[in-house]
């Protein structure tokens, strides 16, 4: 027996109470079904929105999470800076004493610096030679620093060679006028008479 009902199938459009299809809302998406209005209601004339949210909150917690590992490594990233220049200090002393060594090596590789060393420490003597020890009042041997000085540490001054120095006291030997006297120097001369 068919029935004048008409048959009702599942995905076809939504019927309302009159059995009319109803219209979309204005601003729904397309292919979506309207649901039920929620009315929205009115709020209260001195009451403010408040603006710590539960998305705001998450966001906050978000960001201290990240505040935290961040902070974390930079305070590994400055340590190991921290490390890596005192190991570069340790290294640059280490090289310094190592120069300081190779130059005490090529001291004692000296004869005449060995000798030295024999008679200052040891209180050797070659034959021939009287070996003197400098006594206080009481009678003990009185004891000297043994510093050495360090030839490649020398300053050397602008003094002019030997050989110059020789060179103008022959010229001023030949030219006795032209030499300043002693006296000239603190009481200038007022007029010679040649």
């Amino acid at each position: 027996m068919p029935s004048n009902r008409p048959s009702s199938s599942r995905g076809s459009t939504p019927r309302g109470a009159a059995g009319r299809p109803t219209r979309p809302r204005a601003g729904a998406r397309p292919g979506s079904r309207p649901g039920p209005r929620r009315p929205r209601r009115p709020q209260a004339p001195g009451r403010v929105r408040p603006r710590f949210t539960g998305r705001a909150a998450i966001l906050v917690l978000v960001l201290a999470v990240l505040a935290i590992s961040y902070a974390s490594s930079m305070r590994a990233y400055l340590e190991q800076k921290a490390h890596l220049e005192s190991l570069r200090a340790s290294i640059a002393e280490s090289r310094d004493n190592i120069a300081d060594l190779e130059r005490e090596r090529r001291r004692w590789r000296d004869e005449a610096f060995i000798e030295a060393q024999a008679t200052k420490r040891l209180g050797w003597v070659k034959p021939g030679e009287i070996s003197f020890q400098v006594i206080d009042e009481n009678g003990d041997p009185l004891d000297h620093e043994d510093t050495l000085s360090d030839p490649d540490a020398l300053e050397v001054e602008n003094e002019p060679a030997w050989w110059e120095t020789a060179w103008q006291t022959m010229e001023a030997a030949g030219n006795p006028d032209e030499v300043p006297h002693p006296v000239d120097e603190i009481d200038p001369p007022k007029k010679r008479k040649k």
